[in-house]
């Protein structure tokens, strides 16, 4: 574990090398805390590896030097990294945790000291374990690979190469304590190294579905027009030509309606902008309410919106039309402002048999145009 430089307590995105956007200088902050906290983990590993291989040097198994050496090594590799992480050099990188040149870095220092005191061999083997496992967390598969064939060539050299009688020392009770401590450190750091896949794959998920979360309310914001909820124009157009194609496919009839409030412009002056949205938004929720879950409903522009109706007939479509007008006709209006009063006119039509969205909405403004001809506060038939 005290090799373990290349583990990583979360992943991060965005980096400063060539061609990608510079992070903020909170951002920056945090990574070097981050990379701080590790190798201050890292170092305490150290300590403890060297306070074991002074029990094995107070069992006479290897020399002081051994666990001093060690111990210096190993703080002098935390040290250089907390240097140049302090001076901004892990930045240039897309990783800026260098986990396979530290990978690579303290497997050959674990190897040169199994090489130097092959008497106490199994404490640095054990450290490879961590220290792989550790760097395959952030790794990609190109760095798995290298930093693997690294440490088998290593442990080739190691073990073909000389005739280090690399021991597990057992020969007295000091010794099998060390030894001991020696599997149990291992095996917590292993369990240490499982439990922080397992929280990062928690933490992958839960930012997953965060980001499905957004994504989704970007699509509805898309979709939708800010003011009053209904749909925007884009998307109830959308949804016509699809009820139109659908009405194709099938030989079934559907009716729209273009829905214009009346003098709404005059609302806007006399009683100004606010009061006037918030008559737009109390219409289309009024709108919302006495609809069909199949009906589409949406701002075609201003204060005209457009109504699409599947399945209905001209007459059905007027008589819906009709209630609607009239439930709007009947709301207090008048507790935005007093004496305000809000009215819609109308033009229906249905759709004919190969007709375009074009022709069909047409048809249905010219209706439009007759019903506020004729006075307005009410519903036209083309």
């Amino acid at each position: 574990m005290g090799s373990a430089a290349s583990s990583i307590p979360r992943p991060v995105t965005g980096t400063l090398d060539s061609g990608r956007p510079k992070l903020t200088a909170e951002r920056l902050a945090r990574r070097t805390r981050q990379r701080r906290q590790i190798q201050s983990m890292i170092a305490s590993c150290f300590v403890l590896d060297a306070a074991v291989l002074l029990l094995y040097a107070h069992a006479g198994t290897t020399s002081v030097l051994v666990a001093t050496g060690y111990a210096t090594t190993g703080l002098a590799l935390v040290a250089a990294y907390v240097l140049l992480s302090e001076f901004g050099f892990h930045e240039r990188f897309r990783d800026h945790y260098l986990v396979a040149p530290q990978s690579a870095i303290n497997m050959v220092n674990l190897l040169v000291f199994t090489y130097l005191a092959p008497e106490v061999g199994v404490l640095f083997l054990c450290n490879l374990f961590v220290v792989f496992g550790f760097g395959a967390l952030r790794s990609s598969a190109r760095q798995s690979a290298v930093v693997w064939t690294i440490m088998v060539l290593g442990l080739a050299a190691l073990f073909l190469g000389t005739n280090k009688p690399i021991a597990m020392p057992m020969g007295s009770m000091i010794d099998r304590l060390a030894t001991m401590l020696v599997f149990a450190l291992t095996i917590g750091r292993c369990m240490a190294l499982g439990l922080f896949s397992s929280s990062m794959q928690q933490s992958l998920y839960q930012s997953g579905v965060k980001l499905k979360q957004a994504y989704r309310r970007i699509e509805e914001l898309a979709e939708l027009d800010e003011l009053t909820g209904a749909f925007n124009r884009r998307c109830i157009m959308r949804m016509l030509e699809e009820e139109i194609a659908r009405c194709a496919r099938s030989g079934s009839t559907s009716a729209v309606a273009l829905i214009d409030l009346d003098h709404f412009k005059r609302i806007n002056d006399v009683y100004g902008h606010p009061i006037g949205d918030e008559a737009l938004r109390t219409f289309a929720i009024s709108m919302f309410a006495n609809l069909r879950s199949i009906d589409r409903f949406g701002r075609y522009g201003g204060e005209e919106f457009l109504l699409v109706l599947p399945d209905l007939s001209q007459d059905q479509a007027v008589r819906a039309l009709e209630r609607l007008r009239v439930i709007i006709a009947d709301l207090d209006w008048s507790a935005f402002s007093p004496g305000m009063k809000l009215t819609i006119s109308a033009g229906v039509t249905t759709l004919r048999p190969h007709e375009s969205s074009d022709t069909l909405l047409a048809r249905a403004d010219g209706a439009l145009y007759s019903a506020k001809a004729r006075g307005r506060n009410r519903i036209a038939s083309a």
